[in-house]
């Protein structure tokens, strides 16, 4: 299994790594820091606004990098296989999606500081642009690195289950695990009072479907790795999830992968998860 973890500073970044070692064995393990330079990225910028000193700044940015790196390295364990470090100017979240698809990752692991949606909309973050421009599962990490018993699956239908589903048997926990396979109904609104029946029936079969997913993904994964549970409620979906999440030890959903303005119109249910909840959440596409 071939990951992809970006660091920096924080301390999100260095549980980050430790969160990996928690899930999986890497095959090959690609540490990765962009060295943002911001507008001075570009020689003839910082020329322009005749800024001395520059060569100095860049490369105690870039030896700062380094040493970040070797800093995460030394938190592997003495026999990890195949250990790449990548150190290079450019925005951080661009440097890891080049370095992902460079090396065929199978995961992009990230650490994420607590923000809430518009400030994270304004300034922007590294693990937000990773999120959204990543075509590769993504694992966020926002908190210390925690042993893995307890997984929340959450299913809206069976595309996304069936990712998952694929991505949990070709790519097994280090270790046993409990999984609770979940799905939630969102209660829709009753406009016409006279359509009472109408709205039962949906509503039963909407119950009815998401109960019988749940049974057949639990049923599929079901084996002397897993343990299983399931459970159906109602509500909205990120905020349903975030409170199943409380007890759990990782959160697993799936991405529709829209993007642009179908993202903005439609919204996001794995965005919104991943800002609701505090343990780590693993994307898979």
């Amino acid at each position: 299994m071939k990951i992809v973890v970006g660091v920096d500073w924080s301390e999100q970044a260095f549980a980050t790594v430790q969160q990996v070692l928690h899930l999986y064995r890497p095959s090959e393990l690609t540490l990765v820091h962009g060295v943002d330079l911001g507008v001075f990225e570009y020689p003839v910028v910082a020329q322009a606004a005749n800024l001395q000193g520059y060569d100095d700044f860049r490369n105690a940015l870039v030896d700062a990098g380094q040493q970040v790196l070797v800093r995460a390295a030394n938190m592997l364990p003495a026999d990890s296989d195949s250990l790449r470090q990548v150190n290079e100017i450019g925005s951080p979240a661009e440097v890891i999606l080049k370095t992902a698809d460079a090396v065929g990752a199978d995961l992009i692991a990230v650490g994420a500081r607590d923000q809430n949606r518009l400030t994270e909309l304004v300034l922007g973050s590294v693990s937000h642009r990773v999120l959204m421009h990543a075509t590769r599962p993504t694992l966020i990490v926002k908190s210390d690195a925690r042993p893995i018993q307890r997984v929340l699956i959450a299913v809206e239908g069976r595309p996304d289950a069936e990712r998952i589903k694929q991505w949990l048997l070709v790519h097994p926990f280090v270790n046993p695990v409990e999984l609770l396979i979940l799905s939630v109904v969102v209660p829709l609104r009753l406009a016409d009072p006279y359509n009472l029946v109408g709205f039962e029936a949906w509503a039963d079969r909407a119950m009815s479907y998401a109960e019988d997913l749940v049974k057949t993904v639990g049923s599929e994964l079901m084996g002397s790795r897993y343990s299983i549970g399931t459970r159906v409620v109602t509500g909205d979906v990120a905020s349903a999830v975030a409170e199943q999440a409380k007890d759990m030890d990782l959160v697993v959903v799936a991405s529709h992968g829209r993007k642009g303005l179908e993202r903005f119109l439609l919204g996001s249910a794995s965005h919104a998860i991943v800002h609701r909840v505090h343990c780590p959440i693993l994307v898979v596409r």
